[in-house]
């Protein structure tokens, strides 16, 4: 099944792609080389730092809304989901509070929409997830990827 087709069958939406409350000067998308790379997204409008005022569970679902605003910017971009072999690599960035070491857990709400839309073998990639002290417009959460074009 095409992730298109899964989308639909788990009852998921795309979002549509918030207005931003900056001016980025960046591409979303760049196709090169049989490669798609995915500028930062995050979750508009959501704000906290994870493991001081945001607990785990919240940042999670903040990563599984971006995930779902990367793939209205995959399809926008692309014309369709299954426009992506298969998925490479992901960079989470988890704005995180003094002691909190939980980032793959926050992660993981990216991980499982990829993954649920375009099964294990290519919806499973490299990952890495960090904490940072701060990201744009205080959002807790922000992912990068770069994709395999079909």
């Amino acid at each position: 099944m095409n992730p298109d087709e899964r989308l639909r069958e788990l009852g998921l939406e795309l979002p549509l792609l918030p207005e931003l409350p900056f001016t980025p000067r960046l591409r979303p998308l760049i196709v090169h080389g049989g490669l798609a790379y995915l500028s930062g997204n995050g979750p508009v409008g959501v704000h906290g730092r994870v493991g001081a005022d945001m607990p785990v569970n919240v940042a999670r679902e903040a990563a599984r809304q971006t995930a779902l605003l990367v793939c209205r910017t995959i399809a926008e971009g692309l014309g369709s989901l299954s426009a992506v072999e298969r998925w490479l690599k992901v960079l989470v960035f988890v704005r995180s509070g003094p002691d909190f070491a939980d980032q793959p857990a926050v992660a993981n709400g990216f991980t499982e929409v990829i993954v649920d839309l375009w099964g294990e073998e290519r919806g499973l990639c490299a990952r890495s997830a960090i904490g940072v002290a701060e990201l744009p417009a205080g959002i807790p959460v922000e992912v990068e990827a770069t994709v395999a074009l079909a």
